[in-house]
């Protein structure tokens, strides 16, 4: 066990591991991270799953099968997927029954070509939330515009729902507003809303990642001063707008009929510039109630050497606005950062999906 990583779970962050592979599953590694880790929770998304099946033989007893049935590579697809997913959610239900349903939970992906698409997003979220039929899953929706309305009516089913894709902090004041208005549906419909569990997976590292462009583009020093400062004040920003949101009497009525909140997810929290310590966005984002999902490496590092002082978030609001402040004086139109990340991230993950369909194909293609 990591002193460092008891230290940080003792400090009220869930440490999730951003990564899953079926390799993974076989040999018993997640297991063992959830022995010796603290990890609680595990995210995938289109990426991770075209690296894993682009490695190793693991899958292909799998795809022998598929080969064989002659399916299509849609069905395919979701069938490694979904196998995977069922297999770690069944390593977490322990954690699951332990927290009374909190963590333990497992994240799989709506299509990300239908980002855009409201109505096919939530026929897709029913759909994996059937395939997979664990309590402890948890249907990722990007939070496009399109999006919103797809994540209030998939909670409003009772679908548990992982936000995915957030980068500005309007954007996420709008769902907290689209998952406020599931539970006060689902709530509507008879469902018991203490059995929805949600998280909005704000991302980190891609904000930096943009701002510093920006900032050496300027080329002042005073721009050079703000590089590495942009992710974390934004992601504490966005701590500020849950707690506004926590704070309200919308949320005291349905907490009062049991409903829990929709913890921030710190994602994409590998530091990308190897000048920055490579456990930037565990130190300085440390606060009670919260999610923190690692890559693997991310989370060596942190096991052993992060630096856990403390709450590095609420005292830090001020600053955090301040460093906006400079942000915009120095030129960088944030608004312009935020869409442009968003519309990346989601063709990002399109690319992804696509590189997982070609792989599938070819496999299906084998003799």
């Amino acid at each position: 066990m990591s002193e460092i990583l008891d230290r940080l779970a003792a400090h009220g962050v869930a440490i999730w591991l951003d990564d899953i592979s079926r390799d993974r599953l076989r040999t018993g590694n997640l297991a063992d991270l959830v022995r010796t880790k603290n990890v609680v929770g595990v995210t995938s998304n289109p990426t991770i799953f075209a690296a894993a099946l682009s490695k190793g033989d693991a899958y292909e007893g799998q795809l022998h099968d598929l080969r064989v049935r002659g399916v299509d590579v849609g069905e395919a697809v979701r069938a490694i997927t979904t196998y995977d997913i069922r297999w770690a959610a069944d390593v977490l239900r322990p954690v699951y029954d332990a927290t009374g349903g909190v963590d333990g939970r497992v994240s799989i992906e709506v299509d990300p070509r239908l980002a855009r698409e409201t109505e096919r997003t939530v026929a897709e979220a029913r759909a994996l939330w059937w395939l997979v039929d664990r309590p402890n899953l948890f249907i990722k929706i990007p939070a496009t515009e399109e999006g919103l309305p797809a994540i209030t009516a998939a909670l409003a089913e009772g679908i548990s729902v992982n936000v995915t894709l957030i980068f500005s902090l309007e954007r996420y004041r709008a769902v907290l507003d689209a998952w406020l208005s599931g539970l006060e549906q689902a709530k509507a419909n008879g469902l018991d809303v203490s059995s929805i569990e949600s998280v909005g997976s704000f991302f980190v590292s891609r904000v930096d990642t943009e701002v510093d462009k920006r900032l050496d583009a300027v080329g002042t020093d005073a721009a050079r001063e703000l590089k590495g400062k942009a992710a974390v004040a934004n992601a504490r920003l966005a701590h500020a707008a849950f707690e506004d949101v926590i704070a309200s009497e919308r949320w005291k009525a349905l907490a009062a009929e049991g409903a829990r909140p929709q913890r921030p997810l710190w994602a994409s929290t590998g530091t990308k510039n190897p000048d920055y310590p490579d456990t930037l966005y565990i130190d300085e984002l440390v606060t009670s109630g919260v999610v923190n999902t690692m890559p693997e490496k991310t989370l060596d590092a942190a096991a052993g050497h992060a630096r856990i002082d403390g709450d590095t978030v609420r005292p830090f609001y001020e600053q955090a606005w301040n460093t906006m402040a400079a942000l915009k004086a120095a030129g960088i139109d944030y608004d312009d950062v935020v869409r442009v990340l968003e519309d990346e991230g989601v063709a990002k993950f399109e690319t992804s999906w696509n590189e997982l369909i070609d792989t599938v194909t070819a496999e299906l293609k084998k003799a």
